[in-house]
């Protein structure tokens, strides 16, 4: 279904095939799966290159060298079209990579992107990732292209992404006759980790003209990007020095913001200080404090209009609760079956950051606060506690969630959690839980078992108190794979740090997909699946239920296209409205409606893609669309615009919805860059505009501007709202 405008919606399991590669020419790491391992070099910080992407640095001839990969795609364990040569290193503060990218037509090597975080995805790309310990379920992840550009990322229990992870770290890159090479240094105080001599470590190179992935360990092309259960182990990194573990992020804002539509408002212009400290109170937990930190370079959140009976999910974007997001992540699966904004997935989540810092919302300062993450004693731990100020309802708020993790069964771990604290402060809350996360990753072979249940409480002054659980079972392989859950959400559970919009339900969803692989043809593999929901009461009479059968077909240059039939019931008890005052009665309704989608390669210079759905909705006809293009001619320059339409024709009204969005980007280096950002719906008539400027002038040193301006837009022109400008300039001291 459409991303933000509902009527259904299906989760499609992103699932490829377990393939047999050739036997790894390494040692065997484990019984029953092999790991290739490399024992690591160490030089002495005399020898140690300078990060300019030149590779004739004499301390690289000291580097342990890796060159023996296999493709993952298109045809899993062949060997790659283009040589890579990877060369890796230590001394007693940095870990060294670099990058040797052979390539026999290096002119038609793809650049499309230079920012710092931005999507190198579309380019030709190399990735590592870094698992200290090794743990097999988190690891740092680093990507750099060609043109410099570098993202950095947690991943979380083989399942999950958080980009919004900043650390220092250095990379440089450039471009040679027969081919590009990379260069990158990153601190061993960027990471949290008790010293152990084998890492975790896998790497990999996209070719995008080719569409080619190949990677050093990993042989099943099943598993994400995000799961590192079967990278390869680099040995013999010890004796390392990490300073005193302290870094002090500090910051001075200047702000000037006016409200255009209050009269008599002048411009106000403020002042303020913040800033964070972060101190290794051991090599693998962090303890963290933070003093009026500033959310200016949030971006704006997407323009959802809700067309559904339950309110919409909104996703963290906020740097300070973003950055250690992992230490509280409960439930598995239970909570992350679909899209990060799905409804269904997010409902009954016990902690869900956004909640502090906003009520009904509007934006509520957070005076200060403190956070423990990381690892002690074999136990994760995640601990955040915050005081927020005075809001109309209430004098300012202690809000506080612990989590607790242990691993056990290898890939498995047990975890609690507890939740204190109601951000509008009309009721006392407090939520605690429990959840048992299973996997293992070498089932019959190669192949991936999951089994997620957890337990919840909620304990509230104004409902009482009701508790949530639930099972999810997942099989991720090819060429078949299913995923069930089972969810029971009461009907007075408050989590009040957390999100619930649908309560007194019992949930049950069924996915199974069939995925082949075609070669020598212009299909490269298509897939074939089912997905289907059930929503009861706590009586069992069925509220809603949706089915879904579609089919996916991807080329072979990379554009795919699919097609979906869904058949939909609800029994809507109560009347819900659309927009317009657009009244849905009580009754029941059941209705049947197709879809088709089609998107380029974005690996193209113009990429587009676009999905139609029709023809019914409710007791009513509906027709909805999404179209989104991006045009990317180079690495300094790209643009982004999106827009989503809703026409729904009802016995009581009609309403068209329209929701447009654009962006664009300027690279001038891959440490500076513009970028702009612009929203408007046709319910609202919102117009909200963001531009950001943002220079990381040297490691740790930023200078942050950010111009944001609101108003309504209607055809009778635009009336201005309010204009804020915000200028940070923040260093990190590293001690």
């Amino acid at each position: 279904m459409l991303q933000n405008i509902r009527i259904s919606k299906v989760v499609f399991v992103a699932l490829t095939a377990a393939a047999a590669g050739a036997p790894s020419a390494y040692a065997q790491e484990t019984a029953d799966h092999n790991r290739p391992t490399a024992n690591i070099s160490r030089i002495d910080p005399a020898q140690a290159p300078t990060i300019d992407g030149d590779l004739t640095d004499a301390g690289w001839a000291h580097a342990t060298v890796i060159e023996d990969f296999v493709q993952i795609e298109p045809v899993p364990g062949n060997a790659p079209s283009e040589r890579t040569v990877v060369r890796i290193m230590y001394d007693e503060e940095n870990f060294y990579l670099s990058v040797y990218a052979f390539d026999s037509s290096p002119e038609e090597i793809v650049i499309r992107s230079m920012a710092r975080d931005g999507p190198l995805y579309t380019g030709d790309v190399v990735g590592f990732w870094l698992d200290p310990g090794p743990t097999r379920r988190n690891a740092y992840y680093f990507q750099v292209g060609p043109s410099g550009g570098r993202n950095d990322s947690l991943t979380l229990n083989n399942n999950a992404e958080l980009e919004e992870w900043d650390p220092i770290w250095a990379a440089s890159a450039m471009r040679v006759p027969d081919g590009w090479v990379a260069e990158v240094a990153i601190p061993f105080q960027s990471l949290s980790f008790d010293e152990a001599s084998d890492w975790g470590f896998e790497f990999s190179r996209q070719i995008r003209r080719k569409n080619e992935e190949v990677k050093w360990s990993t042989r099943n092309p099943a598993i994400d990007f995000t799961d590192v259960s079967q990278a390869g182990t680099i040995t013999g990194i010890n004796n390392i020095h990490r300073g005193l573990g302290l870094d002090v992020q500090v910051y001075g804002v200047v702000q000037a913001k006016r409200d255009w539509h209050i009269p008599g408002e002048d411009t106000g212009i403020s002042g303020t200080a913040g800033g964070n400290g972060f101190y290794k109170i051991t090599p693998a937990l962090t303890g963290t404090l933070t003093f009026n930190p500033d959310f200016s370079d949030a971006p704006l959140d997407a323009r959802q209009v809700n067309t559904s009976r339950f309110s919409l999910f909104y996703p963290e974007t906020r740097d300070f609760f973003l950055q250690d997001a992992a230490a509280f992540e409960f439930g598995g699966r239970g909570f992350a079956r679909g899209d990060e904004d799905d409804r269904d997935a997010n409902n009954g989540r016990p902690f869900f950051s956004r909640n502090i810092g906003l009520v009904d919302g509007e934006q509520v300062s957070i005076i200060g606060g403190g956070k423990l993450s990381g690892e002690f004693a074999g136990f994760g731990i995640g601990a955040l506690s915050v005081l927020t100020d005075d809001t109309p309802f209430s004098e300012g708020q202690v809000l506080s969630v612990a989590r607790v993790t242990r691993p056990v069964l290898a890939e498995s771990k047990l975890g609690v959690i507890v939740t204190n604290g109601d951000p509008t402060g009309l009721s006392d809350n407090t939520v605690a839980g429990a959840d048992f996360q299973y996997r293992n990753s070498n089932l019959f072979g190669d192949n991936i078992f999951q089994a997620d249940t957890f337990y919840e409480r909620s304990f509230s002054s104004v409902l009482g108190d009701d508790d949530s659980f639930g099972l999810a079972l997942n099989y991720p392989n090819e060429p078949w794979s299913w995923d069930v859950s089972y969810k029971e959400i009461g009907a007075r559970f408050e989590p009040a740090l957390g999100f619930a919009n649908r309560t007194g339900i019992r949930a049950y969803e069924a996915d199974g997909a069939s995925r082949h692989r075609v070669e020598d043809s212009w299909i490269r593999e298509w897939e074939l699946s089912t997905a289907n929901v059930l929503v009861t009461d706590l009586r069992n009479r069925q509220e809603t239920r949706e089915s879904a059968l579609s089919l996916e077909v991807e080329m072979s240059n990379d554009n795919e296209f699919g097609f979906q039939v869904t058949n939909i019931f609800e029994d809507v008890r109560d009347p819900f409205d659309l927009p317009n005052n657009i009244i849905v009665p009580m009754g029941e309704y059941n209705w049947t409606n197709v879809s088709a989608e089609f998107e380029t390669s974005n690996g193209r210079p113009f990429a587009v893609s676009a999905e139609v759905e029709c023809c019914s909705f409710y007791n009513g006809d509906g027709f909805a669309t999404e179209v989104e293009a991006s045009y990317r001619p180079n690495a300094y320059f790209e643009i982004e615009g999106g827009w989503e339409m809703e026409m729904l024709d009802m016995p009581n009204g009609s309403v068209d919805i329209h929701v447009f969005s654009a962006s664009s980007t300027v690279n001038f280096t891959p440490d500076m860059a513009v970028a702009l950002q612009a929203q408007w719906d046709s319910i609202s008539k919102d117009l909200g505009f963001l531009a950001r400027y943002r220079w990381e002038f040297m490691p740790g040193s930023e200078l942050f501007v950010a111009l944001g301006q609101a108003g309504l837009l209607s055809r009778h022109g635009v009336t201005a709202q309010r204009s804020q400008l915000s200028i940070r300039l923040g260093h990190t001291f590293r001690l």
